[in-house]
């Protein structure tokens, strides 16, 4: 059963943090003094009652992106009287937030006693992938509306979820909206250093290998850290229709025949979206053969799209000719997710810079950024 609105503490309808209150639908609200200040113990009467009982052994489950079910034990004594809980959440790697020295301690959140599990949701405090800390008390108002308190429970840890289909299916329709005509291409493309292809041919026998994403993009990408691939791009410059000659990534650049990684015996992933808080935006998109571990993993975290038909990346058969477009106005990065022979295509040194300004290498995602940002955590 998920928690109702959290109900405020003060009695002062003018208060500061009252009227931020009124603006908020969310289940769980900041607590403050009717000065618009965290509430302590000698200034709104929050105190110390021994007969509440302590919630003990804490249980987080139904963990989301931007929301969990919490429930504890209690013991009988004084059940009756509980008519709220405390809740202190917070991001893990603030090491000082949990250190409970004296019951005055701002409390984070606070919720009606309903019947537990209770849902704690809310884009505005819980960001995706994040480590969490969490401790409970329960809580009696009293007449005055002030409240007693129990003892803090023990500090419980967790961690929330990755975006889920419903959530990347949110980007996706985002970067569709922005993605602009096609373009034809020929060529998959990866800039690289000349030591990496030469560690390529003598110690993989020849195939550059798959290897995990980092961490660039949005937070709650469900394949950064966790697929295998590799990285390839497939822009082109607008007059030559061919790739442009500057890189961040090195100067030698394998090229290799579009229909070799993409064709209808591959299937196309929509991965992420995202900017680095520049006018450009970038789209992630998967191309994994069918049947392959790649494929298996995208297929459970991922939305599919169709090879023919999308706002991306296509691939249709014209007059027996595979032809491909990639979209205009976004930055493709494409991950494939097998191993590629090198002599499936060819390396070059390029003619022109390396921009290491344009590398997009644990890239940070702009969470401010309303084209490319969705309403879950960031």
């Amino acid at each position: 059963m998920e928690a109702p609105r959290l109900a405020h503490t003060m009695s002062s309808p003018t208060s500061p943090c009252e009227e931020v209150i009124k603006n908020l639908s969310l289940e769980a609200i900041q607590l403050c003094d009717r000065d618009g200040n965290w509430n302590k113990s000698q200034d709104s009467g929050i105190a110390e009652m021994e007969e509440l009982p302590v919630p003990h052994n804490i249980k987080i489950s139904n963990i989301t992106c931007d929301s969990f079910k919490i429930s504890w034990d209690m013991d009988s004594k004084s059940k009756d009287r509980i008519t709220h809980y405390f809740i202190d959440l917070n991001k893990k790697e603030n090491k000082n937030s949990n250190k409970f020295k004296h019951k005055d301690v701002p409390t984070k959140l606070v919720a009606k006693a309903v019947p537990l599990p209770m849902t704690v949701r809310g884009h505005w405090f819980l960001s995706p992938r994040t480590e969490y800390t969490v401790a409970v008390q329960t809580a009696s108002k009293q007449v005055d509306g002030d409240y007693v308190v129990s003892e803090w429970s023990e500090i419980i840890e967790f961690c929330t979820a990755d975006y889920s289909k419903v959530h990347l299916t949110q980007l996706l329709e985002k970067a569709e909206v922005i993605a602009g005509r096609m373009l034809k291409l020929s060529v998959f493309y990866r800039n690289q250093h000349k030591e990496y292809f030469d560690y390529m041919r003598e110690h993989h026998g020849n195939a550059m290998q798959p290897s995990v994403k980092d961490n660039s993009g949005s937070h709650g990408s469900p394949i950064s850290g966790k697929l295998e691939g590799i990285f390839f791009s497939c822009n082109t410059e607008f007059n030559t229709g061919k790739p442009p000659q500057d890189s961040p990534y090195g100067r030698y650049r394998f090229e290799i025949a579009a229909e070799k990684l993409f064709n209808p015996n591959t299937n196309l992933y929509f991965g992420d979206f995202y900017c680095m808080y520049t006018a450009y935006h970038y789209v992630i998109l998967v191309i994994a053969p069918v049947g392959s571990p790649g494929d298996e993993f995208c297929k459970q975290r991922l939305p599919q799209l169709n090879i023919k038909d999308n706002k991306f990346l296509t691939c249709d058969e014209e007059d027996g000719v595979m032809v491909y477009h990639h979209a205009q106005d976004v930055i493709l990065e494409v991950i494939y997710t097998d191993p590629v022979d090198l002599s499936l295509g060819t390396v070059a040194e390029i003619t022109g810079h390396q921009l290491m300004s344009l590398s997009t290498a644990n890239a940070k995602k702009d969470p401010s950024c309303k084209t490319c940002n969705i309403s879950v955590g960031r």
